[in-house]
């Protein structure tokens, strides 16, 4: 059944929303995934702040050609049933989602991806993407190096007062 004009309207309109507040977009091919993995896929997302949307290309090139961001963007690649993932939060989380749900079901395959600088990005763009720690991650590997120096400190200033109780209990069992 076709879309009404009035549908596709909203339908661009918010695409346009959401690309214009979205710092990073991944795209993927879905076909033959069964609407229960999709429903898997839609939590998985809700749950990383990410928005999915699966809409007709042609909307899609439509509510992007909008975007002055994109006005130069070539949109080939995007073919097929596409399912479109927008974070505006996070840079690498769309592609993660996608890649994370891809590994388990493989139907899915990434496709492209936009930047918020306006480029459009390769599949193995989105791939290389995908495999950035999250900021959560980054910030605890920040935080654990920060720690490092004084989690050495403590050990060594440790390491001298069990070293004396050491000498201490064994000079008590030779008396």
């Amino acid at each position: 059944m076709a879309i009404s004009r009035d549908k596709k309207q909203a339908l661009v309109a918010e695409i346009s929303q959401l690309l214009s507040e979205a710092k990073a977009v991944a795209t993927a091919e879905y076909a033959g995934i069964t609407v229960s993995k999709m429903q898997q896929l839609r939590k998985l997302a809700r749950e990383n702040d990410v928005t999915l949307k699966v809409v007709k290309n042609r909307l899609a090139k439509v509510a992007i050609a909008q975007d002055d961001r994109f006005k130069d963007a070539d949109l080939s690649g995007f073919k097929g049933q596409l399912i479109y993932a927008f974070s505006s939060t996070d840079e690498v989380a769309p592609a993660q989602i996608l890649a994370k749900f891809a590994k388990e079901n493989q139907q899915m395959n990434l496709v492209a991806g936009l930047a918020e600088d306006g480029s459009v990005q390769s599949t193995e763009m989105v791939n290389a993407l995908s495999q950035l720690p999250t900021k959560d991650q980054l910030r605890g590997q920040l935080l654990s190096v920060f720690n490092a120096p004084m989690t050495q400190f403590v050990t060594v200033a440790n390491g001298a007062q069990r070293g004396f109780a050491q000498i201490l209990k064994q000079r008590a069992e030779k008396l």
